[in-house]
């Protein structure tokens, strides 16, 4: 790769000016590529001084830096096509170079670079904590991972005065929607750790923020305050009295409940709960119910299921796998336990022998710190526990990640059952409109999702394949495939009509007025006799960038739909993309907590997520109207679509019967 790009810079050097666009596509593909290598961006910033100097920004916005304007940055990234991201974050490195006087250019201090890549940082962050969301992975790719790896460079490099405080509510903004991975989130905090340690950042508000971040997960209780090393925790431990045991529970509980992490610290303090049981004598699930922080309802469950509760601690809960101990919390809190199949199956899960590619595969992905079984039941115990936690993370695979929070969070029996069937025979069998389909064998070379859970690691290509297909058995059946796969893949409750504002022959809006009507009618409290949605239904939203323009098609739940504090009905979805909070354009932004969310949850008003929306499930005999939805508001929606994602859809045909 280094040869190529040298190979590359030389074409570029020797060209003449009128020439250099011709052989700047070739630096800029390699140094995509090379972006996404460990060390790459080191091996970009050392050649700064060589590729500007070569031209690659001549005849470009970015031939002078100092005309640059850290507001602008933003757009490229959103909105821009591949090579502009990549000449966009070409320039950063430069900029980094640049401030840290590694080389010089006229009119751009030093000074002045780094006060540009603190606004860019401070405007940026969700880039940094959060990933590629959907509108720029579909634009980008694999390049969009590149955006993040250029942002952490430019973190590790960049001195904290000017962004920390905007650092620690992106972490804080993240983390209020619980994700399942959360290694980015730590990552930044680590970095948040080190900065202070070097005294940086000052001490004022957003330093005692920081601060507060940062002891929730190095040293959230008295006794690991300073962070002194798992060995010598375990050596305070046992030098605990019994209240002095407790408030070591409470400690942890509340850093893990107020951010959502969990220090590695608690992990040791849960093993060494369920592995002294004779010396806390029958103290031993109070205790434990104070570390995990469960309500009245929790601790029933705990106290039911105590020896499995004992046993997935001691399989699960682990360092490097400390974030179940939270998966755990909230499934006792949730009282799935309850529900025959769900114990067994855990205790299935406990004791399963997982394949030799299984165990290769997990290894593969998350290395080897972990065993694979543990890994495995680690994030088992996650999904169950955090079902709107899951995240596609930068791959394709929205449909198989809603998939997978659909059955986490409605029929977890079932995914039980999908994960030991994958973990130990390498297949699963589904069976759509009465033929069994099985992945056995047709996984091989199926593209493995790198950034994402355990459980999506090992399920997403069984789900890729069988969503696959299930389309190729819907083939010329003359509608848009949903209609018979969303109930067959998800199960029974997924409503058997289906109702689509495309037309998939045209790509023009089919019916779309009576469309929108009919989402009224079927989930607006207000024209559907205040039913509520009982069972998480599928829908596709057209997703759109923050200036409107339609990206593409993704997968979404609905969960319900309330009032707000503000009186405006919301609905409440999940989004199976890393960070639901985003801008979709004409004013239709996300949001994931202020407006009665709950962990995890995405929401918009009623008309903003109709405006966005082309299919959804419903049960013709369910429909029930109590009143006819306001046809100015109906007009309302239909113009915010036509506005954005529809725009050049407006001729339309009739709905299919």
């Amino acid at each position: 790769m280094i040869a190529k790009l040298e190979y590359a810079l030389e074409q570029l050097e020797l060209a003449r000016p009128f020439n250099k666009v011709r052989f700047r596509a070739a630096v800029l593909d390699v140094a995509a590529r090379l972006a996404a290598e460990p060390g790459g961006i080191d091996i970009l910033y050392d050649l700064a001084p060589r590729y500007d100097r070569a031209g690659i920004f001549a005849d470009t916005p970015w031939d002078q830096p100092a005309t640059l304007l850290p507001g602008l940055v933003r757009n490229t990234l959103e909105q821009g096509d591949r090579q502009t991201v990549i000449i966009e974050l070409l320039s950063q490195v430069r900029l980094l170079a640049l401030s840290r006087g590694a080389y010089t250019h006229a009119g751009m201090s030093a000074e002045q670079a780094r006060h540009f890549l603190s606004q860019v940082m401070a405007l940026n962050l969700d880039h940094l904590v959060a990933g590629p969301g959907e509108a720029m992975r579909v634009r980008l790719g694999r390049v969009g991972a590149a955006v993040a790896g250029v942002f952490r460079y430019l973190l590790e490099n960049t001195p904290f005065e000017d962004i920390l405080g905007r650092l620690v509510q992106e972490v804080r903004r993240i983390m209020s929607q619980r994700p399942l991975q959360v290694d980015n989130v730590k990552s930044m905090i680590t970095q948040i750790a080190l900065a202070r340690g070097r005294g940086e950042g000052g001490s004022g508000a957003a330093a005692a923020e920081a601060d507060r971040l940062v002891s929730q997960l190095f040293g959230p209780t008295a006794t690991c305050a300073d962070d002194p090393g798992v060995d010598a925790y375990l050596q305070r431990v046992e030098q605990l009295s019994p209240a002095a045991l407790e408030a070591e529970a409470r400690g942890f509980a509340d850093a893990m409940h107020a951010s959502g992490l969990v220090s590695d610290y608690h992990a040791v303090f849960l093993r060494r709960l369920v592995q002294h049981r004779g010396d806390l004598a029958g103290t031993r699930d109070g205790v434990l119910a104070l570390a995990l922080g469960l309500s009245s309802t929790g601790l029933d469950a705990l106290r039911t299921f105590s020896e499995l509760v004992c046993r997935l601690v001691e399989g699960a809960v682990q360092v490097g796998t400390a974030q179940a101990a939270y998966g755990l919390a909230l499934l006792l809190e949730s009282g799935q336990l309850y529900a025959a199949p769900v114990a067994p199956g855990l205790w299935r899960q406990i004791d399963l022998r997982l394949s030799p590619y299984c165990s290769e595969l997990l290894t593969r992905v998350f290395g080897g710190g972990v065993s694979p079984s543990a890994r495995l039941l680690a994030g088992t115990i996650g999904v169950l526990g955090q079902p709107l936690g899951i995240g596609q993370g930068n791959n394709p695979t929205c449909q198989s990640a809603r998939a997978i929070s659909v059955w986490a969070y409605n029929d977890p029996d079932y995914l039980l059952h999908l994960i030991s069937r994958a973990a130990h025979f390498d297949e699963i069998v589904m069976r759509f409109e009465g033929e069994a389909i099985s992945t056995g064998g047709m996984t091989a070379g199926a593209p493995v999702p790198l950034d994402t859970d355990p459980v999506s690691v090992l399920l997403v290509p069984h789900l890729d394949v069988m969503y696959r297909r299930m389309g190729e058995l819907c083939a010329g059946r003359g509608d848009d495939p949903h209609r018979w796969i969303n109930p067959e893949l998800h199960g029974w409750w997924v409503g058997r009509e289906c109702f689509l504002a495309v037309d998939i022959h045209t790509g023009g809006l089919r019916d779309y007025s009576e469309f929108l009507r009919r989402f009224y009618c079927s989930y607006h409290p207000f024209y559907n006799g205040n039913q509520p949605i009982i069972h998480p239904q599928p829908a596709g939203l057209a997703v759109t960038d923050s200036s409107g323009t339609f990206v593409g098609w993704h997968a979404i739940t609905l969960i319900r739909v309330a009032l707000d504090r503000e009186n405006t009905m919301r609905v409440y979805f999940f989004n199976p993309n890393n960070d639901s909070g985003q801008d979709w354009g004409h004013g239709v932004t996300v949001s994931t907590h202020g407006h009665g969310e709950r962990h995890g949850e995405a929401s918009l008003p009623f008309t903003q997520l109709a405006s966005r929306l082309y299919l959804f499930h419903d049960d013709t005999e369910a429909l029930v109207p109590t009143s006819s939805p306001d046809n100015a508001e109906l007009a309302e929606v239909r113009q915010m679509a036509l506005a954005s994602w529809a725009a050049g859809r407006e001729r339309e045909t009739a709905a299919q019967p």
